[in-house]
This record gives structure tokens, sequence and C-alpha cells, in this order.
């Protein structure tokens, strides 16, 4: 079968009305896994393998990210953040697929946001052994509770959407995320402004992990790699709390 053309591809599979999203695409992605994903799509359109089976790819990439950084030294901080741009690839080649095959549907939806809890998850318990040097002390835990306040954040905006589904309402729109309270609608905007909270996103995990190995290489016993781990635990910790309020106090709980 012949293969459609970028700009046929592109006006199905990435429409302005996804990709001008506030929140609904990632810096990375605008700023160059899109590009990367339409062509790697275009090559996969006629592949016998479903949209679901490349977000289970993905799955894979990411958890895979976790090991990588078990291997010493600046191999497996490269590994780590080239198995994270893997499956930031994958997220994106599953849903255009799916939506240049019309083979959308709400296991594709279930697995990827299962996939985002498990890789980022891994990624950091694999930061919490690699600066620990594999032995299981005060790091790895730091490394466990991370994941863990992590997986939190993530839950406090998925339990958004199943609270407004059981109570019959629709899903929030973007402009409900605002807090309605004037002083949480400012420090909201100040978080905006610096983005420190991206740190525990994946990609920029990895790239702030990927910097401290290089840094590493000039130092004993990986400083920088433990001091970019307490600043993501440090930073996950705030957001379970501030993420949480920031919720009750916008109108995404509200019909």
């Amino acid at each position: 079968m012949s293969l459609p053309t970028l700009d046929e591809l592109r006006a199905v599979v990435q429409p302005p009305e996804k990709m001008q999203r506030r929140n609904g695409e990632h810096w990375a992605g605008r700023l160059y896994m899109r590009r990367i994903s339409l062509r790697t799509t275009r090559l996969l359109v006629n592949s016998p393998i479903s949209p679901n089976g490349y977000t289970y790819l993905m799955i894979v990439a990411g958890v895979l990210a976790g090991p990588a950084l078990l291997i010493p030294g600046i191999g497996g901080a490269i590994l780590g953040a080239f198995f994270v741009q893997l499956y930031l690839l994958f997220d994106c080649v599953d849903g255009e697929l799916a939506r240049w095959r019309q083979q959308t549907s709400i296991v594709g939806v279930y697995l990827d946001r299962i996939g985002a809890y498990f890789a980022e998850a891994a990624f950091l318990v694999g930061l919490g052994f690699r600066a620990s040097s594999l032995h299981l002390d005060g790091w790895a835990v730091l490394g466990l509770a991370t994941a863990l306040f992590v997986i939190l954040v993530k839950s406090e905006s998925d339990l958004v959407d199943v609270a407004r589904s059981r109570a019959g309402l629709t899903a929030a729109t973007e402009g409900s995320v605002v807090p309605r309270a004037a002083g949480a609608a400012k420090l909201r905007s100040a978080a905006q402004i610096f983005k420190v909270h991206r740190l525990i996103v994946g990609i920029e995990s990895s790239m702030l992990v990927l910097l401290a190995g290089v840094l590493d290489l000039f130092a004993h016993d990986q400083p920088f790699t433990k001091a970019a781990l307490v600043i993501l635990a440090v930073i996950s910790a705030i957001m379970v709390v501030l993420h949480f309020v920031s919720i009750v106090l916008s109108s995404r709980l509200k019909a």
C-alpha cells in the first residue's frame, strides 16, 4: 500500500486543536519529537502492529529507563535518557497511528496513563539505586519515596476525571484548572513562569540526571546524582500538597 504524504498525515494525526492545547502537548513534542514521530508514523501506517501494540512498546521503553540507570558511570545516564526519549517517541506514534487508522479506544487511553505511572516510577526507583551504588540504603529509599510522590501527583490529576465521571459530568476544561482563590491563582501563575515543578516529569528528570552524570565525571561518589535525587524528592513532596490544594480550589470539581 502507498504511504500518505507528510502533509496528508499531519492533517489527520496532528490536528491544530490537539497540538495547540496548552496542557495537551509536552514542550519536547512541540520542539522536536512530533517532527520525528510524524516521519516514524508514516513508515508504520501499514505495519501489522496495532496502535495499542506500540503503546505496550512505549511502556517497555519507559520502564527500561530505570534499570538502565543501574549501569555505573555516564553510560547509565545516557542509556536512561535514551529510553525516556524512545518512550516519548512511542507515546506520540501510538496516538498518531490510532487517529490515522481510526482505532482510538478506551484501552489505549488506559494503557497510555498506566504507562506513564510505570515509566516515571521505574526511572526514579532506578535513580535511587544509582545514587546508592546499588545498595539498599537511604538513597534507595529516597528514590522509592520520590517515585511514590510522583505517582500521587499524577493520581491527583487522574482522579479528577474519575470524580467527575462518577458524578455524571464531562471532563474538566483547561480553563477550570485556574484556582478560584486569588492567592492560589497567583502562586500557580508563578509556578507556570518558573516551571520548577516540571522537573518531576520523565523528560526533564532524565535530562537532569544526564547533566548530573556528566558533572559526576569530575567528582567522587556521585554528588551531583545525589543532589539531583534530593531536588526531585523535595519538589515532588511539595507538589503532592500544592497540586492537591490547587485542584480543590479550582473549578475542576465543580459542575
